[in-house]
């Protein structure tokens, strides 16, 4: 029974999880501070590297192919700036919901006070930290493409605007 209510409690969760992040303003996102902003030691990529997260990143379900309100973590084949920075802020609410649900796992415990329950606990938790990790691995590639376009875009109008 308590495997039950661990499985239940694990997918209640995940469920609840979806619709608080798709109803959270995402004004109180922002890619460019703390949390989310790339850390010191993020920068130079090799944690990344060593995690080799650019050859398993793919390979991980994706809940916005299943779940069609979500926005799609993929961009058109020529992508604003805009929508670059959308999905940024989108891998920024990701990453808050996945961290959130790594905190609530540990009520798993309240069904297994032995060691079950804290194996359960661990898996869940390994489970779910490859999403913040992938959200973190993309962000600052999204983000400077991102800047790159929206100078580019600038550059553009400000030519328009020229020749008018």
């Amino acid at each position: 029974m308590p495997l039950l209510l661990s499985i239940i409690y694990v997918g209640a969760l995940g469920i609840l999880a979806h619709y608080i992040g798709e109803a959270l303003p995402r004004r109180l996102f922002n890619f460019r501070k703390l949390p989310f902003k790339q850390l010191g030691f993020e920068k130079s990529g090799r944690l990344y590297l060593v995690l080799r997260v650019h050859k398993w990143k793919d390979k991980v379900p994706d809940m916005s192919k299943i779940m069609k309100d979500m926005i799609p973590k993929s961009v058109s084949f020529k992508p604003t700036s805009k929508e670059l920075y959308r999905l940024a802020d989108e891998t920024c609410v990701a990453e808050a919901v996945h961290n959130a649900l790594n905190i609530l796992f540990v009520g798993i415990y309240f069904f297994w006070k032995n060691k079950i329950g804290v194996f359960l606990v661990v898996l869940s938790i390994s489970l779910n930290t490859p999403y913040i990790i992938i959200q973190r691995y993309n962000r600052p590639k999204i983000v400077a493409l991102a800047d790159k376009l929206k100078q580019r875009e600038e550059k553009r109008n400000a030519y328009i605007n020229s020749v008018v």
